[in-house]
């Protein structure tokens, strides 16, 4: 007996069916991944230099050691926190990001690293 590939899709509702639309999931989502670090990338070239105050926030507030996580779901942003902050880190915190706005607070929740970040 000898087997053949195709280029045809296998009927729908098969094993066969199955694992070729995974394969197909699997290289979509891998050029959506490479589209979005391309884009992310172009982004950063483009605004070097150019930091919000959100973003210098963020990054003060990490240098000192802060351990703070973003989760973002459905454009919901919550922090979370398992390790406590340093020192330094958790008053800069208390006195310069607790005190924004809600909306403030936000953009700086944003750019802290998220859950899903190593």
């Amino acid at each position: 007996m000898t087997t053949s590939k195709t280029n045809m899709p296998p009927e729908s509702g098969t094993d066969d069916a199955r694992s070729f639309d995974t394969r197909g999931a699997e290289a979509d989502r891998h050029a959506a991944s490479e589209a979005a670090q391309r884009n992310a990338r172009s982004a950063l070239d483009r605004d070097s230099g150019t930091e919000t105050p959100s973003l210098k926030l963020a990054r003060e507030y990490l240098s000192l050691g802060g351990r703070r996580r973003s989760k973002i779901d459905d454009n919901i942003t919550t922090v979370r926190q398992w390790d406590e902050d340093p020192p330094a880190a958790e008053r800069f915190w208390q006195e310069r990001v607790e005190t924004l706005s809600k909306a403030e607070r936000k953009q700086v929740e944003d750019f802290l690293p998220t859950i899903n970040t190593p």
